[in-house]
């Protein structure tokens, strides 16, 4: 998905972040996740990507996802909230008062058996780095989550941090910035960046890199 929100942004930034990366490039990064403790799972498409998320999440499992283009547009998120095999925290969380409930809210989004979403950006040296403007996401990602899947678009790939970063200010965030006026009317802003360098607990977090341009 390039440029459907943002039909405006600067073409050269758009094929430089916005197009898939090649094979040697996904061996480099996958190893180099791998390397430091976290699980890759390589999907051909969303269609893919929506098999492989579905079947890591056990039936009646607690779970949570963010505003997340990438599994809005592969289904996933419908088939979490109306499939019936899960217990999806984000609606219970939207249908609660934000001024009585607000202790609760916290603490249901923080620590979910599964945490789904996805990242702006992954290096090829094998860090992971995803920016929010509530930072609701950030918490289950780092640490409060049992679980963490990450559903990751091939075209996400960077060099190191520094482009990781740039990706974010040139790319993700004009276009994120457009969806969240187009959907509520407000700007976004990058309130809040989390980089993930290694995770140390055993299969904790798995990155499903999708050979798709999914998301931004």
């Amino acid at each position: 998905m390039i440029n459907e929100l943002q039909p405006d942004l600067d073409r050269s930034i758009s094929r430089r972040y916005g197009t898939v990366a090649d094979d040697a490039q996904v061996r480099r990064t996958a190893a180099a996740l791998e390397a430091n403790g976290m699980s890759v799972l390589l999907a051909a498409d969303a269609a893919d990507a929506r098999r492989i998320v579905l079947g890591l999440i056990p039936d009646g499992s607690h779970v949570y996802h963010g505003a997340s283009q990438t599994l809005e547009v592969s289904g996933i998120t419908e088939e979490i909230e109306k499939s019936g095999r899960y217990e999806p925290l984000r609606p219970r969380i939207w249908s609660m008062d934000r001024q009585t409930q607000a202790d609760e809210i916290r603490r249901l989004s923080a620590s979910p058996d599964v945490m789904l979403g996805s990242v702006h950006a992954v290096t090829e040296t094998g860090a992971l780095v995803a920016a929010s403007m509530s930072g609701s996401q950030l918490g289950p990602y780092a640490t409060g989550a049992g679980r963490v899947i990450l559903v990751v678009g091939t075209q996400k790939i960077v060099s190191d941090l520094e482009e990781a970063l740039r990706r974010i200010d040139e790319y993700a965030f004009p276009l994120e910035d457009a969806r969240a006026q187009a959907a509520y009317g407000i700007h976004s802003a990058v309130s809040k960046v989390l980089i993930i360098n290694r995770e140390i607990t055993p299969g904790r977090i798995t990155v499903v890199l999708v050979d798709e341009a999914l998301g931004f």
